[in-house]
């Protein structure tokens, strides 16, 4: 299994709080996340020079 896909999963089971992204990963991330069904749920969280922090988020409709 990829690291991210690992990573999703963890964070959709509530074992992890969030993923932390670097903006030289972004688009690694964003091909595994772009493939789950409930990807509306993944909120990202931008930070300082292209971070961007993922936590999972039910209430988003």
């Amino acid at each position: 299994m990829d690291a991210y896909e690992q990573q999703i999963k963890d964070l959709r089971d509530g074992k992890i709080e969030k993923i932390e992204i670097s903006r030289e990963n972004f688009f690694l991330w964003r091909d595994v996340w772009n493939k789950q069904e409930d990807k509306k749920f993944f909120r990202g969280i931008a930070g300082l020079k292209g971070h961007i922090t993922y936590v999972y988020d039910t209430t988003v409709i």
